[in-house]
């Protein structure tokens, strides 16, 4: 049986990395036909949040981790301590109109999503054939974001389906509060305090 201590550095330790978490959760750690129609992505690569972190502890620089929420929502709700990057996939725009529907303010798609993306990548001379893990609120938005990286070419986009925040409990006297899974509620690392290098920051 394959040892997940002591294992070789460097030459071999990515590729034991990646046996040990296949071996101790299989090749796909949530089972895609448990996953809600609507957080289905066209790859199918789904993470639960511990999921997440525990990929991301194994395989370090060789996958690059990004928060896709809003500036806001990281600002004043923290982020995961182990994320490489702030990449809003969606944005609210200035003077944004309000969406009835959503009951929130209007977002639109950052149209320098994939383009930043990219640019991080190739920063760890990584391509679109490496680990990408997003994570957003609750994992509505990493599906549209998985979605369209996966159609301009990217092959191993994971979606935190519980995202950071969790899913919001149905009924009872705490109904709509995010408290059911997601990353703080795991008590997973995470902080208010930002490094400028992970933030997207265009024209700056």
């Amino acid at each position: 049986m394959l040892s997940c201590l002591n294992r070789p550095r460097p030459i071999i330790s990515l590729v034991l990395a990646l046996l040990c978490w296949v071996a101790s959760h299989g090749a796909q750690a949530v089972d895609p036909a448990r996953v809600p129609a609507q957080k289905q992505t066209k790859a199918g690569l789904y993470l639960d949040a511990r999921e997440a972190y525990e990929l991301k502890q194994q395989l370090g620089d060789k996958a690059l981790f990004i928060d896709v929420r809003t500036r806001a929502e990281i600002s004043y709700v923290g982020m995961p301590s182990v994320a490489d990057a702030h990449i809003p996939a969606f944005e609210h725009p200035p003077n944004a109109a309000w969406d009835d529907k959503s009951n929130r303010f209007k977002m639109d798609a950052n149209a320098d999503f994939e383009p930043e993306l990219a640019r991080r990548l190739a920063s760890r001379q990584l391509s679109k054939g490496d680990v990408v893990i997003l994570i957003c609120r609750s994992g509505d938005r990493t599906t549209r974001a998985a979605n369209f990286l996966t159609e301009q070419g990217y092959s191993k986009v994971y979606s935190v389906i519980d995202g950071f925040e969790g899913d919001a409990v149905a009924e009872g006297p705490q109904a709509g509060q995010r408290l059911l899974n997601g990353w703080k509620n795991a008590g997973l690392p995470w902080t208010y305090k930002l490094d400028k290098n992970k933030m997207y920051l265009p024209g700056y």
